[in-house]
């Protein structure tokens, strides 16, 4: 058989975008993109596909490509027996999703590579995720697989038929509401001490290893102590903070979190960065410093936000995606030292003492290296920490001359919104008007260069936008805008946000849930519509609709916001019922609709701007700062409208409910007519 141009052998990857797909570029596997034409070539050739999903910063994904996508043999073996496709997850999430979901419906444990087998129309029947090339620990040689796999497809199209059939048709469920579920405060208290049982007493975090920083668990355990008052879910969040703060899953030299800690202490991290992890716990330290004033929190903060500007944020002000794991091949090379590094650096007597604070020994703590960390908390005065600090400068410099992880410099839109909330509500808190317009230029950016019309693109790299976007994108920077409009007051932010809603609202609705498909109607068919609202590192972005559908209401003073929102939680609490840890996010925003407070300040001038300034230094979980300038600011509708209206001099009105304070002229007891309220509802 004559081969045509389009079909013969070659590696399809070096005109993507995405570092990830780049990196196989030069493998002796003929990959295909995800797209129709590798789609096509899988029909025209009758050949079954090989997906392999993968991302930038994953360990895993480079040993299963170094042994068998560089090798030529086994490479051979692939183009001949398959259409091999390769896909980025964080660029490609709702192709993810859908074959993540199959491979959990065959029983199996997820991760990534992700390695699945379909048919030629795209159909799952089998997979895996990381197949070694040799046999070993129980699992098969990958060449055997892909012969097995192939063999099957030939010869028992039976076999083959059953199975995807079987996933086919649970793939295709969609997640219908089973009748109403009431989940109330009562309810959210049960789950809260159900969840925070899980947590670890002595090194916080859930119980156990590999330990992940769980930052949603952590949100829902502090909403039960603002909510119930008790002290033991805040002393639980806090503890987890402490010691990741303090463990080696936090980079001391350059400051950042990594992905999660292999074992139950937070000493050994997977190494790689992700953007998202670090803006979840700089919105956590943000929250924690708040109430406690730790100076460690607000030190990790400023650190962290040091190494966002300094390693992760790109030419147009956006953030990049991740940092990986390796470099020269090795699993965490660029961060851990030997005591002989280090006294090369700073010499025997600095040595010694750094030593002492970092668990730095001759042995090391990690195949014989050092993974810097300070669980071991010995004390110190300023004057050391000052010391400290000068000598992780000197080894922040000598660092920067090894060969560096690679930088996944795409851009997300989801991400990115996390990152400007988070950057938007630290800097409030902190005092830090710098982050805040590090937050403005990104929201700018994406705003110009990554949305067309009313709707966003998902990611953009080297001037090309993947669009269109995905549920996650419009929900997260929806929610980044009324960070803005909060925190600045300009009003652009808001009807930037109204725009993307109804966006979301008019190519994403679930009509049977009332919640949100990940894709758009006029996306890209994939075999089905992914709609999962478990979560996974990230909420999920129903969980942060809801959260923002709240805040619309207030913001926008249309109660239409708030059918939406009950409508939402009338769908999906019966699957979070079900299973509460994996919709944990739901909850939190449940809890925001029970709980929202609206705080509305009427007048301008400084004696307005102080209890704006005030307000604004609450806990941004549950509070809604609205500036009413004029009385003519709120519709007719809003209890506090005819308040605003008779006040003549500045003052803020706390609403909860249908119920508004007497007006409040101390920014300072702004914080007790608050907790009057809460108390006043709970009642």
């Amino acid at each position: 058989m004559t081969l045509t141009a389009e079909s013969a052998h070659q590696n399809r990857l070096a005109q993507e975008t995405s570092p990830y797909l780049l990196q196989h570029k030069h493998n002796p596997v003929d990959w295909w993109p995800w797209n129709p034409a590798a789609l096509a070539e899988a029909k025209r050739a009758n050949k079954p596909i090989l997906l392999s999903v993968g991302y930038a910063a994953c360990h895993w994904c480079h040993v299963m490509a170094h042994e068998s996508f560089e090798d030529d043999a086994t490479a051979a073996v692939m183009n001949d027996l398959f259409v091999n496709i390769k896909v980025d997850r964080e660029e490609r999430p709702d192709i993810d999703q859908i074959y993540m979901s199959a491979l959990h419906l065959m029983g199996e444990h997820g991760g990534w590579p992700l390695t699945m087998f379909l048919t030629p129309a795209g159909e799952p029947f089998w997979g895996g995720t990381y197949f070694p090339k040799q046999s070993r620990y129980g699992r098969p040689a990958f060449v055997d697989v892909l012969r097995e796999v192939s063999r099957l497809f030939r010869e028992e199209p039976k076999s083959i038929e059953h199975n995807r059939s079987a996933l086919m048709k649970r793939l295709s469920e969609v997640a219908a509401p089973k009748g109403k579920v009431t989940i109330g405060p009562k309810e959210l208290d049960n789950a809260s001490q159900q969840l925070g049982g899980l947590i670890d007493p002595v090194h916080g975090g859930i119980r156990g290893a590999p330990k992940f920083p769980q930052c949603m668990l952590l949100e829902f355990l502090w909403r039960a102590g603002q909510r119930t008052g008790e002290q033991r879910y805040f002393a639980a969040v806090e503890i987890t903070l402490e010691r990741i703060c303090q463990g080696g899953i936090y980079d001391h030299l350059g400051g950042g979190f990594s992905r999660y800690s292999v074992d139950e202490r937070w000493l050994v991290p997977h190494f790689e960065k992700m953007l998202y992890d670090n803006a979840q716990l700089l919105e956590l330290l943000a929250l924690a410093h708040g109430r406690s004033g730790n100076p460690l929190f607000k030190t990790r903060a400023q650190e962290t936000v040091a190494w966002l500007a300094r390693e992760m944020t790109t030419e147009g002000g956006t953030f990049c995606a991740s940092l990986d794991a390796d470099s020269e091949g090795e699993e965490g090379k660029f961060y851990v030292w030997s005591l002989d590094e280090i006294e090369h650096a700073l010499g025997k007597d600095e040595t010694d003492f750094f030593a002492r604070h970092y668990d730095v020994t001759a042995e090391g703590n990690f195949e014989g290296h050092a993974i810097l960390n300070r669980l071991a908390r010995v004390p110190t005065t300023a004057e050391e920490e000052t010391r400290l600090a000068a000598l992780r400068q000197r080894l922040l410099a000598v660092r920067d001359k090894r060969v560096r992880p690679g930088l996944d410099d795409k851009v997300l839109a989801d991400w990115n919104g996390m990152m400007i909330a988070a950057l938007v509500h630290a800097s409030v808190h902190f005092n830090e008007p710098t982050w805040l317009q590090m937050a403005a230029r990104a929201f700018l950016f994406i705003d110009g260069k990554m949305s067309k019309g009313d709707r966003l693109g998902h990611s953009w790299r080297d001037e090309r936008l993947l669009f269109p976007g995905l549920a996650s994108d419009h929900a997260n920077m929806i929610r980044a805008a009324l960070a803005l409009h909060e925190a600045t007051g300009e009003r652009d932010y808001l009807e930037r946000a109204v725009t993307w809603q109804a966006a979301l609202d008019r190519h994403y609705a679930n009509v049977q849930t009332g919640g949100y498909f990940l894709t758009a109607d006029d996306a890209e068919g994939l075999v089905v519509r992914p709609n999962s609202t478990s979560d996974d590192a990230t909420p999920n972005p129903n969980a942060i609709a809801a959260q923002n559908l709240v805040r619309l209401a207030g913001f926008a003073g249309q109660d239409a916001w708030r059918t939406n929102v009950d409508r939402l939680f009338d769908g999906l609490l019966p699957l979070a019922a079900d299973n509460i840890f994996m919709h944990v996010a739901l909850l939190n925003a449940l809890d925001l609709r029970l709980r929202d407070t609206e705080i509305v300040v009427a007048g301008i001038g400084p004696r307005a701007d102080a209890l704006i300034a005030t307000a604004l230094q609450l806990p941004f979980l549950d509070r809604i700062v609205i500036r009413a300038p004029s009385k003519d600011a709120l519709p007719p509708t809003h209890p506090a409208a005819a308040k605003v209206a008779a006040v003549t001099d500045p003052a803020a009105f706390i609403c909860s409910g249908e119920t508004c304070s007497l007006p409040v002229i101390a920014p300072e007891q702004i914080a007790a007519t608050m907790t009057s309220m809460h108390a006043s509802a709970a009642k």
